[in-house]
């Protein structure tokens, strides 16, 4: 069974291919520039070389179409028909209060998503144009809808609703929704293989670290809250988001500089945060290389997001009473020792200690690593994350009619045994250049 996986975003599509009876990917990439010009796609074949194809694709129907080709080509495609695909399952951000789960895509589940779209509408309209033109490509099979949100309908309303006029909620859904749930189901169920426990029986701070970022409270399994809001723009400082802040002085610069909501909306989500601060840097690894040269303010942007992110993460565990591990993840909580260092700074009083040589270390993709202390009373785990296989565990479920909410529902990756081939086989290759990664990576009890 071979299961296609699709991230829509407003200019590009991010695909996988699978193959579930041998828990294999065949193949993945990413359509860029999408609607805007000088598209290109580059595609990957597990064990080969990269291939760069330059296309035009002025809308998301010809971006898949270009997939669909690329998956077929002769030369460097890994199946021979599109008929082999058997679904779709499509990332969707934003299922708002009407979805807790992943669903089969119908007409009627199209024409929800297209009324709460205004919910999201940056992320939601590409993800209905890219399931449109997916299903319109790939007719005779199944596609499903993944949501982001969907980890999130687990929080009590005194953590999602906000203090403003109630009838806002009752007739506008104004209410905190969270992101980024795929990922973070994923290391919450992980991260309870590692420390050996039921994964209803668990509390953890997750912290999903990337150009977006989100810090997730997690209470017997369950998400309790989340610093992301109505959008994914509350919350800590990301790439160019500017998170958390005081709303009149959006209000105060519309009027001073003459604004409208939309450009004030691309300030806010385009040109602040880390790019904010530093002028010219959202990618964080050029962030520290600045910092490290002096720049004050790459200096200033990392202190004020780990600051930030500490906060996050104390307030959290002040809000679980008692956390059994703290999880960072997503690409700069995966390889940036130095914002995890000083996110949990002078946390020992909580009983969070992080061991420095384990920190610095831990670097990689493809293992999960244990960088506590060995004083630590809380765990503190590096857990790569896999939205992908969320995506397509789901999807299979629900094409065989297996699947339901996550609490009555055990993904292949919490078995104790789980193995991703691919990541080990990459990880074997680290240890031949970095021998040390072999001290922290995380042991399975029992295993």
């Amino acid at each position: 069974m071979d299961i296609l996986t699709l991230n829509c975003g407003s200019s590009s599509v991010k695909y996988q291919l699978y193959r579930w009876e041998e828990k294999r990917i065949l193949a993945k990439g990413l359509v860029e520039r999408v609607t805007i010009g000088g598209s290109f796609i580059v595609h990957e074949v597990m064990g080969n070389n990269k291939v760069k194809i330059e296309r035009e694709c002025p809308t998301h129907k010809e971006a898949i179409a270009l997939i669909m080709e690329t998956l077929i080509n002769p030369e460097y495609g890994v199946i021979k028909d599109i008929s082999q695909i058997n679904a779709v399952g499509h990332r969707t951000v934003h299922g708002g209060e009407k979805f807790n789960k992943s669903v089969i895509i119908d007409d009627k589940v199209l024409a929800t998503l297209e009324e709460i779209k205004v919910l999201a509408p940056l992320h939601n309209p590409p993800n209905i144009t890219g399931i449109k033109a997916a299903k319109e490509l790939l007719k005779d099979i199944p596609h499903m809808a993944i949501w982001d949100t969907a980890w999130h309908q687990t929080m009590p309303n005194y953590a999602y609703i906000y203090a403003l006029p109630y009838e806002w909620y009752e007739k506008y859904h104004i209410r905190r929704y969270g992101f980024h749930g795929t990922s973070l189901l994923y290391v919450a169920k992980r991260a309870a293989v590692l420390l050996g426990k039921d994964p209803f029986k668990v509390n953890i701070v997750a912290a999903h670290i990337g150009n977006g970022v989100s810090f997730n409270a997690i209470e017997n399994g369950l998400s309790v809250d989340t610093s992301m809001g109505f959008t994914p723009l509350e919350g800590a400082v990301m790439g160019t988001r500017a998170g958390d802040h005081d709303a009149a002085i959006d209000l105060y610069m519309m009027d001073i500089l003459g604004l409208s909501t939309k450009e004030i909306n691309n300030v806010l989500n385009k040109k602040s945060g880390i790019l904010g601060i530093t002028g010219k840097y959202t990618d964080r690894r050029d962030e520290e290389l600045a910092a490290k040269r002096g720049d004050k303010r790459a200096q200033l942007a990392i202190d004020i997001e780990t600051y930030r992110g500490k906060k996050y993460i104390s307030s959290y565990m002040g809000a679980l009473g008692h956390v059994d591990a703290i999880v960072f993840t997503a690409g700069v909580g995966e390889m940036s020792p130095v914002m995890r260092s000083k996110m949990l700074e002078g946390l020992d009083n909580f009983g969070v200690v992080i061991d420095p040589e384990k920190n610095n270390i831990s670097h990689t993709r493809n293992a999960e690593t244990d960088i506590s202390d060995k004083n630590s009373k809380v765990k503190i785990f590096v857990i790569p994350t896999d939205e992908e296989l969320v995506y397509t565990e789901d999807t299979v479920a629900l094409l065989e009619g297996r699947y339901d909410v996550h609490t009555n529902f055990t993904y292949s990756f919490q078995d104790p045994h789980y193995v991703n081939h691919l990541r080990e086989e990459s990880f074997k290759k680290e240890l031949e250049k970095n021998p040390e990664l072999a001290k922290v990576k995380a042991k399975i009890p029992g295993i």
